[in-house]
């Protein structure tokens, strides 16, 4: 009887560790059911539709007490109960953690902890630089107590210290007859043909709450067996691989070439300025708020404006890979994990070498985090300076140099440089926790929570326009393209869900006394991302780019218009006929503004670029 009831009440202990787990959830970010204006009642009504994963991770999580359990049915000494507090305490330990990680991630990454995420935690310093101090102290707090309550309640009330065995063979074996029974029918959701999935939480228009309604553990331990699974096979064969890769071609297919020709030379010096967390509501021109970024509305005067340009991934080691390899980004794992794949990518920076090109890469952070430091050295930049490799009195924040003085060290270094040259320079100040030194001159009621991150935004903002500003008095100005895009995108003021489009969407801005007159002011309403960049810099130069299959020239009209982007378990898909959001772990289209007509044609197209691009990831 007393293995009975350690067992049940073990099960128990669990379910009430998920639900106040949840509930610490909604509490830290109770702000965002005001903000989404999130009736309460649907936070009540997560924690029913929350059972079902709850109940299967309790499940799985006392396999290994139900084996001991059963042995103690048999046979009984006392290091049997030392193995089932251990273990309850060392799983209590990692789910705790899990769910506090999601806490820290949630208000800039807007998921669940993910497989792609566990990249992040060998880099523990660089986490709790990104984040504000407060802001990590309290989350540790969280941590701390939880696990300190969890096993002193789970000491004083659930452990059962059995020393005695039953020696009753029957009752031992409808034990575990039983028992086991019914640990299989909850790890599987039920008695029903289809096995649980992570859908079943799935109830509310909200997201938030749908995502607070997903077991953690669960979730991540479904995330991590299928980073695994899809080493031999493809998760999104959503259609015969040949029929789908010649789909797949005729997207990329360039019947005529009539680029347009926007430079005045074929040899200029090419820099990126790839800005950390630009969304397209920083800019006023792409429907943001005035006064925002009004030095980039200047140069929007001496430029080309992309108007529907889309991030192919959500993390700024996503974004190297597709603007610096033209890669798309990839569901469930980031390309620039794997250090056996990515010297299988084609690289700008190689290219544009073997064209005479000097190449340097510029960035105030770390860039171990997120294994952007290997792709960097990869794609093949001459020189790379990260803040280690700066004078020490530079001033900086938690989590790098500022701005206007890394930015400043780049035009230092390119007066010493022999033209042409390719420079490539990624901003931190706009990523959290957002300690730029410059007093906050951004309070929108509105965007409570956002109002650092808009502020952020405004001092890079200025440090754009000093930059400029200076750059223009160097001799080499006259020949150099500058490109200003974002790396991904960020919530702001509209609190857009991270899966759609608007939410996806960022600022590309073409710069410099190289574009033609005529085409200084535009604006390109043609649809593109990240990934078309390399091809699009390369033809303008009239250098080859068929080793960048994935990556379009955006000023050939006769291309294909379309932007994919990954939405961490499936594939957004934009064109000018209609757009959708599909997330394969709850097998709903999230997002759907199609023509009913047109809807099968469009969704192939999209989901077949997932499936021959995951099957290229695989393959490298």
């Amino acid at each position: 009887m007393r293995i009975i009831v350690s067992l049940i009440k073990q099960f128990l202990f669990w379910m009430l560790v998920f639900a106040v787990s949840r509930m610490v959830f909604y509490i830290y970010y109770s702000g965002i059911l005001t903000i989404e204006s999130i009736d309460i009642s649907d936070v009540f009504i997560s924690f029913w539709y929350a059972l079902p994963l709850d109940i299967a991770t309790a499940s799985y999580i006392l396999v290994l007490p139900f084996i001991v359990l059963t042995i103690q049915t048999y046979w009984n000494t006392k290091w049997l109960n030392y193995i089932n507090l251990c273990y309850t305490i060392f799983v209590l330990f990692v789910y705790i953690s899990i769910t506090t990680a999601e806490i820290g991630i949630y208000d800039e990454w807007k998921t669940k902890l993910h497989f792609k995420a566990l990249n992040y935690i060998s880099h523990p310093a660089e986490i709790y630089n990104s984040s504000e101090t407060s802001v990590f102290f309290v989350l540790m707090a969280i941590l701390l107590i939880q696990i300190g309550v969890g096993i002193w309640f789970y000491r004083r009330w659930i452990y059962e210290r059995i020393m005695v065995a039953p020696h009753n063979q029957i009752l031992s074996s409808l034990f575990f007859v039983f028992a086991s029974i019914l640990l299989f029918v909850g790890i599987r959701g039920g008695v029903s043909e289809i096995p649980i999935t992570q859908s079943s939480s799935y109830f509310s228009k909200h997201n938030f709450i749908n995502l607070a309604s997903v077991n953690s553990g669960y979730s991540l331990l479904i995330s991590t067996i299928e980073n695994y699974k899809f080493k031999d096979t493809n998760p999104f064969g959503f259609y015969d691989y040949n029929i789908a890769k010649k789909r797949v071609q005729k997207l990329h297919e360039v019947v005529t070439d009539t680029t347009i020709k926007i430079l005045n030379t074929h040899k200029p010096n090419i820099v990126i300025l790839l800005l950390e967390s630009w969304s397209a509501d920083l800019i006023e021109s792409l429907g943001g708020k005035s006064g925002i970024t009004p030095q980039f509305r200047e140069l929007e005067k001496e430029g080309i404006l992309f108007t529907n340009f889309y991030a192919s991934g959500n993390r700024s080691e996503q974004a190297m890979s597709a603007v610096f390899a033209g890669f798309p980004s990839t569901p469930i794992t980031a390309i620039t994990h794997s250090l056996d794949k990515i010297n299988g990518l084609p690289s700008l920076t190689k290219t544009l070498e073997k064209e005479g090109y000097s190449s340097s890469f510029f960035f105030g952070g770390e860039l171990m985090y997120g294994g952007i430091n290997s792709f960097i050295s990869v794609n093949g930049f001459d020189l790379i300076k990260e803040i280690r490799d700066f004078d020490s009195s530079l001033p900086r924040g938690k989590l790098g140099i500022h701005d206007e003085f890394i930015l400043n060290e780049q035009l230092n270094y390119l007066d010493t440089q022999k033209q042409p040259f390719f420079s490539a320079l990624f901003t931190v100040s706009t990523h959290s926790p957002y300690d730029q030194p410059m007093d906050d001159v951004i309070s929108w009621a509105e965007s409570k929570n956002q109002n650092g991150y808009l502020n952020s935004a405004y001092y890079t903002d200025k440090c754009l326009g000093k930059y400029f500003k200076k750059a223009k008095k160097q001799s080499w100005y006259s020949n150099t393209l500058f490109i200003i895009v974002a790396d991904h995108s960020h919530n702001t003021y509209n609190n857009w869900p991270v899966y759609t489009k608007e939410y996806r969407s960022i600022p590309m801005l073409l710069v410099g006394d190289v574009i033609v007159d005529e085409f200084k002011g535009s604006k390109i309403d043609r649809i593109g991302s990240q990934t078309d960049i390399a091809n699009t810099i390369l033809s303008q130069l009239d250098i080859n780019s068929d080793d960048f299959f994935w990556s379009r020239n955006l000023f050939n009209p006769t291309t294909p218009e379309f932007a994919f982007f990954e939405t961490g378990e499936g594939v957004g898909w934009v064109s000018p006929k209609g757009y959708f959001v599909y997330n394969r772990t709850i097998n709903e289209y999230q997002e759907m503004q199609i023509e009913p007509q047109l809807k099968d044609s469009i969704v192939m197209d999209g989901s077949s670029y997932l499936q021959v691009l995951f099957q290229q990831f695989m393959e490298y």
